[in-house]
């Protein structure tokens, strides 16, 4: 999952960018309105948390110009104000989500995962292909019933691949859903991972390679 950040207060932002980090998630983050709309209004993000508080372009300005758009992330808007007619704006404007300062972490992280849930199909609570496991809630892989123990990459390109059901994805594609905006489309940062996963992954060898085309299981 991909989440842009945007909020002026840094320590607050770099908090929360690493608590969602912990839950594989990637994360990006801008700190004014103005930087926020810019990355938002591409749509390259699941979900995005904006504060409603912003200097240069304000929250609710980011907000409205996204719907306008038909930008397709999901709108989490955070701010101080909590009375029921302040959610009730923040709604109207087009947020999908609202959430009042100061809130619970647990909470902020269940929203998120929510609204992320809404634009995806329905997903089995453990992906499974032959003797492979991977429960996403948990963030557990067994193979033959071991445990391994994989890193967040290695684990997210391997949740994308058993989700893709035997379908080769492409390499590109792995980098889009597995990496940030910034990760190098001319790294060989796939190459690199699918390699390490095949290794703790073990034999007999499920990941196969279709050169010039992209990996599947």
């Amino acid at each position: 999952m991909r989440v842009l950040i945007v909020e002026d207060h840094k320590d607050l932002a770099e908090s929360v960018a690493r608590g969602l980090r912990r839950h594989a998630m990637e994360v990006e983050l801008a700190h004014d309105g103005e930087q926020g709309l810019s990355r938002a209004a591409t749509g390259a993000y699941d979900v995005v948390v904006l504060d409603r508080d912003l200097p240069l372009v304000h929250g609710d300005d980011i907000c409205r110009a996204l719907v306008r758009q038909g930008c397709p992330s999901r709108v989490l808007m955070l701010t101080a104000a909590g009375t029921l007619a302040d959610r009730v704006d923040g709604l109207d404007l087009g947020a999908d989500d609202y959430l009042a300062k100061p809130f619970s972490f647990a909470e902020l992280i269940a929203r998120v995962q929510a609204l992320d849930r809404r634009d995806q199909p329905a997903v089995p609570p453990v992906l499974v292909r032959g003797d492979i496991e991977l429960d996403p809630a948990r963030r557990t892989v067994l193979r033959g019933g071991r445990r391994l123990e994989l890193s967040p990459k290695e684990m997210a390109v391997l949740e994308v691949l058993l989700a893709a059901g035997g379908a080769v994805v492409s390499a590109e594609e792995l980098l889009e859903r597995a990496w940030d905006r910034d990760a190098d489309p001319f790294s060989n940062a796939v190459k690199v991972t699918v390699s390490r996963l095949r290794r703790k992954l073990g034999d007999p060898p499920v990941i196969e390679t279709l050169p010039h085309v992209g990996y599947r299981i």
